[in-house]
């Protein structure tokens, strides 16, 4: 059973690694909306995510070769997608660790159960993550909404894990704040 979830477009991607355009195009009509998602929570411009899916489609079938089904074929896509958008991030020299601005203005007593219930509905986390700074909103997005561990984010953006952990919880109390 888990080898028809890994391998779920097994034969799309190796006619696809042949240069069949119109498999390609198959498997890119799969993943597209999904992918413009992970780019439009990233990067936050719909014209700038258009952009990195593009390049990221491009980079994807080029490198096809490379793909060698260790994981799905839509999490090595979203791998590009992300490390693009990431890319894209650091071209605009998005802050990712800009703690002092921030520091006095989260309200330490404050915890999770603070929190009423009828709050928590997507569309309120939703408008609370935008209020963040730029590097907590990429963080966030990397952690919680992504399922990327500290190690991982880390890695991604050039940072240590415990600068990436720090960056989460005083992201996570600021969202928190936000939402109050």
């Amino acid at each position: 059973m888990t080898n028809q979830v890994v391998f779920t477009h097994k034969e799309l991607v190796e006619k696809s690694k042949l240069g069949d355009r119109k498999t390609q195009y198959k498997l890119y009509s799969l993943y597209v909306n999904a992918m413009f998602n992970v780019c439009v929570r990233m990067v936050k411009s719909k014209e700038d995510a258009e952009d990195i899916l593009q390049e990221s489609f491009v980079e994807a079938f080029k490198n096809l070769n490379s793909f060698r089904y260790e994981s799905t074929f839509g999490s090595w896509l979203k791998r590009i997608v992300i490390n693009k958008s990431i890319n894209h991030l650091k071209l605009k020299r998005v802050p990712l660790v800009a703690m002092d601005d921030y520091d006095n203005w989260i309200p330490e007593q404050q915890e999770d159960e603070d929190i009423k219930e009828e709050q928590l509905n997507v569309d309120t986390i939703k408008i609370a993550i935008k209020q963040l700074p730029e590097g907590y909103q990429t963080i966030i997005n990397l952690y919680l909404i992504e399922g990327y561990d500290h190690v991982e984010i880390g890695e991604i953006l050039g940072i240590s894990t415990s600068t990436s952990k720090s960056q989460y919880h005083r992201a996570k109390k600021k969202l928190i704040a936000l939402m109050h």
